[in-house]
């Protein structure tokens, strides 16, 4: 039996968009301006080219204007799937660069929290953001059709993919010697 009504369901969605666009928006600033403990660009510039990722502070500043675009939208319930597809493309090539060698847990750098933010967007995406929202205000909320959704959500993840495919791999170095 169906107990959830549209603005029960509105006010999850908030709740949810608030929470996960305000997170991937911190998360952002971090690399950006180095803000709440992050790098800035110059340190996460210098992360991106271990990864190899070049220029590094290219990269990271593509990485970082992707996750606070997708956090901006996503919490005020903008465009749609545009602010998923940019978040999973992002959480997409962290996952697989960074965390994936490191398992699932959190605990031990592994792919976990990428993964619930990707899989928070990809929800988001298909159930669109409520009531609440600027969508919804706007009255494009409905524009989104299953069809553009996935499209947008395809190019999302063509573009994490075309990222991981600029990526030069790491050549085997000799070790280096402390001083």
């Amino acid at each position: 039996m169906e107990t959830t009504n549209a603005d029960t369901l509105s006010l999850g969605l908030l709740a949810l968009r608030l929470i996960v666009g305000s997170l991937m928006v911190g998360h952002a600033t971090q690399k950006l301006f180095g803000w709440l403990g992050g790098y800035g660009l110059a340190g996460t510039g210098g992360f991106f080219e271990q990864l190899g990722f070049h220029p590094g502070k290219l990269f990271a500043a593509a990485a970082s204007l992707g996750e606070l675009t997708s956090g901006l939208l996503v919490t005020l319930g903008l465009f749609g799937p545009v602010g998923p597809a940019l978040m999973i493309s992002v959480m997409l090539v962290a996952m697989l660069t960074v965390h994936l060698p490191n398992g699932l847990f959190a605990a031990t750098n592994g792919v976990e929290v990428p993964l619930l933010y990707a899989t928070a967007a990809l929800g988001l995406a298909f159930t669109g953001y409520g009531s609440f929202s600027l969508d919804a205000a706007l009255g494009i909320g409905r524009v989104w059709t299953p069809g553009l959704i996935l499209a947008v959500l395809a190019i999302g993840v063509v573009g994490g993919v075309g990222n991981l495919a600029l990526r030069k791999r790491a050549v085997a170095s000799e070790p280096q010697v402390a001083r």
